[in-house]
This record gives C-alpha cells, sequence and structure tokens, in this order.
C-alpha cells in the first residue's frame, strides 16, 4: 500500500512498513510546494511475496567508499538503521570497496558465499557493478540499491535516492531563471561514471539548453572534493575571471570549494556569481556569511536508513517502491526566489551555526550527531 502525504509543503510518497518522517532528516522549517514540473514521478511498486522469510535475517552491504564526509555519514544512516532492526537481524555484514569497483565485484561474490539473505549495495560506477549485481538477482537474492545505482532496472528491486533529477531540474533552473536566462556558466558535477553525477549532469544540461543565452564555458568533474572544487575554480578563473556569471555544483563539497576560490581571488563577497549546490554545512555557512545568490539542494545521506527499511520490508514480503525518493529541502537565499524555483527553508533557518563546516545535512540520525564519535551495534 502507499501512502502519499504532505510535509511542511513537500511532496512524500511512503510504502508500508518504510515510513520515513521528513523531521527525521531536518525539515523543521514551514515550507511552500515548488517547481512540480522538476518533483519525481511516483514510483512503480513492486511485489517481493517471492522474497519473504521469517526473521532473522542475514543481509550484506557492499559499501563502496568512505572517502568523503558525505559517504561517511551516509554509511552511519546505514548502520543507524540496522541498529533500530537489530532484533530482526541474524548478520549485518559489511564490506567496503575503498572506491575500488574491482574489489567490491569481489566483495559481493564473498557476501553471496555468505549466504546473504538479500544484498545492500552503494555501486562504485553503475556499469562496473551491474553483471555482479544482476547475476545476485538471478539467484534469487533481492538487491537495494542506495544512493548510487546500476545501469540495468531488473538488477534491483528497489532503489533508495533523493532524487538527483530533481535536484538538478531545481537547481539548473534557479540558477538559469537568476541569470534572467543569459550568462557565462562553470558547472562542477561529482565523480566521473557515479550515476548521481551524471543523471544530475545530464538533467542540468538539458535543463540549460532551454536558455540558448546561457553558455557553458567549461565542465569538469570534482569527484565531490572541496580541495578538487577550490583547485579547479582557481584555474579556471585565471582563464575566465570576471566573465563567469554563475557556477552550477552539484553538491556543496565541491561548491564550498568554488566560493573559496573566488574569495582567494579577491572577489569581494558581493561580487561573487550565484553558486549551487547542498549537503555541506560550509557550502550554507559561506552562503549565510557572504550573502551570494545560492540554492542548495540536499542529497539526504539518511538515504542509507532508508535503504536498510527497504531491505527489511522486502524480507517481511511488504510492497516497496521501484525508486524511493527521500525528501529534500529547497534552500535559497534571501531575496534570490525565481519565477518558478521558491525556497521551501530559509537559509537563516537551514545552516547549522553551531556545527563544523564538514557537518553533512539531512543525516537523520539526531542532533546530537558526531561523525567522528558515532557507534552503532548490530549483529555482525
Amino acid at each position: 500500500m502507499v501512502y502519499s502525504t504532505f510535509k511542511f509543503g513537500i511532496p512524500v510518497v511512503l510504502t508500508a512498513g518504510a515510513l520515513l518522517s521528513v523531521s527525521s532528516i531536518g525539515l523543521s522549517t514551514k515550507a511552500n510546494a515548488s517547481a512540480p514540473e522538476c518533483a519525481p514521478a511516483a514510483a512503480e511498486m513492486m511485489d517481493t511475496v517471492k522474497y519473504k522469510k521469517d526473521p532473522p535475517f542475514r543481509i550484506g552491504f557492499a559499501n563502496a567508499a568512505k572517502g568523503d564526509g558525505w559517504l561517511v555519514t551516509f554509511f552511519h544512516t546505514v548502520e543507524h538503521s540496522a541498529q533500530k532492526h537489530a532484533d530482526k537481524l541474524d548478520k549485518f555484514i559489511i564490506t567496503d570497496a575503498n572506491g575500488d569497483p574491482t574489489k567490491q565485484i569481489s566483495d559481493i561474490q564473498d557476501l553471496m558465499n555468505q549466504d546473504i539473505d538479500l544484498l545492500l549495495v552503494n555501486p562504485a560506477t553503475a556499469d562496473a557493478l551491474d553483471p555482479i549485481v544482476g547475476r545476485v538477482m538471478r539467484r534469487g537474492i533481492p538487491v537495494v540499491s542506495a544512493a548510487r545505482r546500476v545501469k540495468t532496472d531488473d538488477n534491483f528491486v528497489s532503489f533508495a535516492t533523493a532524487s538527483d533529477t530533481s535536484l538538478a531540474c531545481h537547481s539548473a533552473t534557479w540558477l538559469a531563471e537568476h541569470l534572467e536566462g543569459k550568462g557565462k556558466i562553470v558547472l562542477l558535477p561529482g565523480k566521473a561514471g557515479a550515476s548521481p553525477a551524471e543523471t544530475r549532469l545530464n538533467t542540468a544540461k538539458e535543463i540549460f539548453a532551454k536558455f540558448p543565452d546561457i553558455e557553458i564555458i567549461d565542465v569538469q568533474y570534482t569527484g565531490w572534493s572541496p580541495a578538487n572544487g577550490k583547485s579547479i575554480m582557481s584555474a579556471i578563473l585565471q582563464r575566465h575571471g570576471k566573465d563567469i556569471d554563475g557556477v552550477w555544483a552539484d553538491s556543496g563539497l565541491q561548491g564550498s570549494g568554488s566560493v573559496e576560490a573566488f574569495l582567494n581571488a579577491g572577489f569581494k563577497s558581493e561580487d561573487v556569481p550565484p553558486h549551487t549546490g547542498g549537503d555541506l554545512n560550509r557550502m550554507y555557512l559561506l552562503a549565510l556569511e557572504h550573502g551570494f545568490p545560492f540554492i542548495g539542494v540536499d542529497y539526504t545521506p539518511a538515504i542509507g536508513g532508508s535503504a536498510v527499511d527497504l531491505a527489511i520490508d522486502i524480507l517481511e514480503g511488504k510492497p516497496v517502491p521501484k525508486s524511493f525518493v527521500v525528501p529534500a529541502p529547497i534552500v535559497v537565499s534571501e531575496g534570490h526566489n525565481t519565477k518558478t524555483i521558491k525556497g521551501t527553508v530559509a537559509l537563516k533557518d537551514y545552516a547549522a551555526t553551531n556545527q563544523p563546516g564538514d557537518y553533512i545535512m539531512g543525516h537523520g540520525i539526531g542532533n546530537d550527531y558526531d561523525s567522528k564519535s558515532f557507534t552503532a551495534n548490530y549483529p555482525n
């Protein structure tokens, strides 16, 4: 059964047994719905009766990497949810590929040899992991993909996501409208080959193509690294300088580095061009401090916890959506709403001024969460 509801003006689709409260990922300010054309479509519901088992369950989690702050927080939301469901688990076995697709393939083969009931996977790349994940499904082991997905729809039962398409649609539309449909922009996507980065980039390009007077003067992958964002934008500034009218970053991880590059190059706060990018508190703090036009749309790491909830639902034989979209806030700096993109949370209310810059937003673990001291207890 599907339950549709609205929290703070944001449409949320919930399935029986996989409920996620919007407040759990940090949406605590009244908001208005915005840009319905960017909203994800309703998901197909999947019958999972054939996967139903009696608990306790043995779940394998093949993690791609913990190579940045977002991935660490995402990993912790998985562990937090495993702890929540500990009474239903025989084992929750975790492997980490350290960003190496070949190792992740080997990890998944090892997990299959441990007689797992379900595979949870955050694929290092969509293409490389597609064959092995398909093999898991053909063996009758259901797969839940989290944050990133593999290439073939039939190679997973359900995908926990925050909608890369919606994120890119909102941020690119906002930037184009803020620039009144004209100007030179730089695109800073995340990691080459990772499905979120490619989906966001392709969507953004489609949006910008609707505005013929917007010129994309450079596209550089950043690996979702603040340091890379800073060094890459510093190099671009040497070539283009004040000709840059806007910067589209698919995350504040690299977006924050871009802003710092402008400031280090001597740009005054009011001269920093409009930027996009959520997730990282540092990005929100920079926007709050310097006042440049800004939109942040988080790719909430609470996706990880939702993926574990979906896994439990599947093993209990409950219907789940093919794509479970975790809602995300739309944060626009004061006075910078555009024709179709309106902020759902005020920047001043969302920026975590009591947290460090490397704090990742929207985790849903609790206000006392600290990525450096977090621990969780679950059978492994």
